[in-house]
């Protein structure tokens, strides 16, 4: 079992037996019919993942590392708020005719600001801290910026990233308003973890810990039955994630760069219901 595992194991089980249920109030999300999406919901989940141990993938079922790495350059990297910068169709269903998603994630990351330093976007920032002035307790990203919300298809759910170097360690907050539990838990523990990976290696420090704070941690109706059956399943060891460590620059990383070994699985958990 990774410890991953133990994490989503455990965070689902307390969420199914002592979670609040939403029944009965007024919710925005629906099912596809139209149909009221309830929730079982916890307020105030922390996971930590320290990256010295072990990649955080969970094995109780298939997440698509390089796909979701795929998203975060997306985001991160290209800072782009287009899908046909990406290479799947995740994000299609909030895409305007363009293709835009309006002023959301990477857009907001690749907005430059004024520093006494000079003129910097967020990711440029902080890369520039951890290498001038890393132990510094100001190294954050932020893309819940409340004057473009009207602008944005999707208002952003993992707005956050907070860097903090334990001595050559690089460890990382990220804030995540909502999540639903079974689509996206693993998905965005996976690309954060690879960000860090990235972020860490072109600034000379050894991946951390990843600290994942969820306002609002929960479990769809429909999706109860598919996740009592997932944490019952046989798990598996950690897989081994490697980074190329030739690349210096954040720029240049691709998916390709990522090595995934041994990377055993439970089946995929196929046509998940997804709210809107």
């Amino acid at each position: 079992m990774s410890r991953a595992d133990k994490l989503f194991i455990d965070m689902c089980t307390d969420i199914i037996e002592n979670g609040y249920s939403t029944e009965g109030e007024k919710v925005r999300p629906k099912w596809e019919d139209g149909t009221l999406a309830y929730t079982i919901k916890k307020f105030g989940v922390v996971n930590r993942y320290d990256l010295a141990e072990e990649f955080p993938a969970i094995t109780l079922r298939k997440t698509y590392i390089k796909s979701a790495i795929d998203e975060i350059l997306w985001i991160w990297q290209k800072k782009s708020n287009n899908i046909h910068d990406l290479n799947s169709e995740i994000w299609n269903e909030w895409a305007d005719p363009d293709g835009s998603i309006g002023k959301a994630y990477g857009y907001q990351l690749g907005i430059k600001h004024q520093y006494k330093e000079g003129m910097f976007d967020q990711v440029d920032r902080v890369i520039y801290d951890l290498k001038n002035n890393p132990y510094s307790r100001r190294i954050m990203t932020n893309m819940y910026v409340h004057q473009d919300l009207h602008e944005m298809n999707l208002y952003p759910c993992a707005y956050s990233m907070t860097f903090n170097v334990t001595g050559d360690r690089l460890n990382a907050v990220l804030n995540q308003r909502s999540q639903d539990v079974l689509a996206a838990n693993n998905w965005n523990v996976v690309q954060y973890s690879a960000l860090l990976m990235m972020i860490a290696q072109v600034t000379g420090f050894k991946p951390g810990e990843l600290v994942h704070v969820i306002a609002d941690a929960h479990i769809y109706d429909r999706h109860i039955p598919i996740v009592k059956e997932l944490i019952k399943r046989e798990t598996y060891p950690a897989p081994k994630v490697t980074l190329n460590p030739d690349i210096k620059d954040f720029y240049e990383f691709t998916v390709k760069d990522f090595t995934i070994e041994d990377y055993v699985t439970g089946p995929q958990v196929k046509d998940i219901p997804i709210a809107v």
